[in-house]
């Protein structure tokens, strides 16, 4: 009796594991696709807002993540998943995500040389938690915008960028000019 019992369990578990790591694609379908590995962070992770987007990536880990407005994203295997944490209950993602075009495929790099399209980037580690808080507001507000996403432009194209907004403000817009 112990061993039909033990027999039974163990064709249950070889039946139900397979499906611990598998998940159904959108809309109740019957295809099925793995489910990306865990991502094992020895603390929550810290973020950065990639420049020119309210696209935040977590920039000291191998694999892309990203968060945006309130999901969490990750490419793998040519498939995305998304989350509502960072490090479980990933759901697959039938398409690529809107934002990602918008993001630039080396911002790792730019991340690590302080650079962003050759300008000096002063960029700013953001705890998840706070991001997670104040994403919303700091994208209404036009947070990183008014502070230029922490990239220092070249003198030049400051006093450019300054004397258009002088001119505008005198109601000289070479616009209106041009025939």
């Amino acid at each position: 009796m112990k061993k039909l019992l033990f027999g039974t369990m163990l064709l249950v578990l070889v039946l139900v594991l397979p499906d611990v790591t598998m998940g159904m694609a959108g809309g109740g379908g019957s295809v099925r696709v793995p489910l990306p590995p865990a991502i094992v962070f020895s603390a929550p992770p810290q973020l950065v807002v990639i420049p020119e987007t309210y696209v935040y990536g977590v920039p000291d880990i191998d694999v892309d993540l990203f968060f945006y407005q309130g999901w969490w994203w990750r490419p793998w295997e040519g498939r995305w998943y998304r989350s509502q944490n960072y490090n479980s209950g990933w759901g697959y993602y039938q398409r690529t995500p809107s934002f990602y075009g918008s993001v630039p495929s080396g911002w790792k790099n730019d991340y690590r040389n302080r650079r962003w399209k050759r300008q000096q980037w002063d960029r700013q580690r953001i705890p998840y938690q706070e991001v997670q808080r104040n994403h919303r507001g700091w994208e209404k507000d036009k947070h990183w915008e008014k502070n230029n996403w922490g990239v220092h432009q070249d003198r030049r194209d400051r006093d450019r960028r300054d004397e258009d907004r002088r001119d505008q403000g005198r109601g000289n817009d070479d616009r209106g000019n041009r025939r």
